[in-house]
């Protein structure tokens, strides 16, 4: 139980805080667009763990050479992952990133690592225990076409007291639906199959497809850190992010992207939607971790 509850913790520090490409684009269906999934062979053995790239145009086609790309990133990846993802950002105006961290901060400044939160520590070891790389170290913040696009520390912990949240009660609430999946959810792990995975030869894989397959799953437990208002950790900076959109929008770029994790991806599609009239009109499945053994 120990172990499941220090693995939910791991997970959601992954997916809250994202050329060896699958280039292959389709039409984005009407039903709720997906930025996460599995990728399985002939045999139903997992190949890849792939994130959504979604472009968003304008509803009425008008201006017709203005889109948003949403990039899902996840925090830990295989390093081809972040090279594909650095070599497609110059092909943008701006690219809006997430980093709480006060106006100014530049990624590669050594203050940048300095008292680092409990979720850059919780992402550091998952990137060890999974031999990924981690974003913040692969990621070429200092283009110039980077735009920081996420709340600072003082704001998030104002959000936070106006919205009564606290970290212990995010984890209690993230504790308490895990506790459910495990319980009624077929696909959930437990204490055994990471027992299993962490002596295996091949640890670092069987791991890695344990996690990937909980992404999937994850729904439920991002849920109720959300409550009904909204949370600091996804929404208020969801907000923040479209607000520098408009802003760039203003200043007549044309060619946007918005890098946040793929947790942030569902409710952004929808104010993309909604307060901006964009739509979705193709996707591009991009791999991000390696899950053959």
């Amino acid at each position: 139980m120990k172990l499941f509850v220090l693995f939910y913790s791991l997970l959601t520090a992954l997916i809250v805080n994202s050329q060896e490409q699958t280039n292959v684009s389709s039409q984005v269906e009407n039903d709720k667009t997906q930025f996460l999934r599995i990728q399985y062979n002939e045999n139903n053995a997992p190949q890849y763990l792939q994130l959504a790239n979604v472009r968003y145009a304008p509803a009425n086609n008008y201006p017709s050479n203005v889109y948003v790309d949403l990039i899902s990133a996840v925090h830990v990846g295989d390093k081809s992952y972040y090279e594909s993802l650095n070599s497609l950002f110059k092909n943008y105006d701006a690219v809006l990133y997430e980093l709480v961290a006060p106006e100014g901060t530049k990624v590669s400044d050594k203050s940048a690592g300095e008292g680092k939160s409990m979720l850059s520590a919780l992402q550091h070891g998952m990137k060890n225990v999974l031999g990924l790389t981690f974003q913040l170290d692969e990621v070429d913040y200092d283009a110039e076409n980077f735009v920081h696009a996420d709340i600072s520390p003082d704001d998030f912990v104002k959000s936070m007291d106006e919205k009564g949240e606290s970290f212990l009660s995010m984890f209690l609430r993230m504790w308490l639906v895990g506790m459910q999946q495990q319980a009624t959810n077929p696909n959930a792990i437990n204490d055994m199959d990471l027992i299993f995975a962490m002596f295996s030869n091949n640890r670092e894989a069987k791991l890695k497809q344990l996690v990937a397959v909980q992404f999937i799953e994850m729904d439920p437990v991002m849920n109720a850190l959300e409550g009904k208002e909204g949370s600091t950790i996804l929404t208020t900076r969801n907000l923040k992010a479209l607000k520098v959109l408009r802003e760039q929008l203003d200043k007549g770029h044309k060619k946007l992207a918005i890098f946040y994790g793929a947790a942030h991806m569902p409710e952004m599609e929808e104010l993309l939607i909604t307060d901006f009239n964009f739509k979705p009109v193709k996707t591009d499945w991009v791999n991000a971790w390696d899950l053959t053994e």
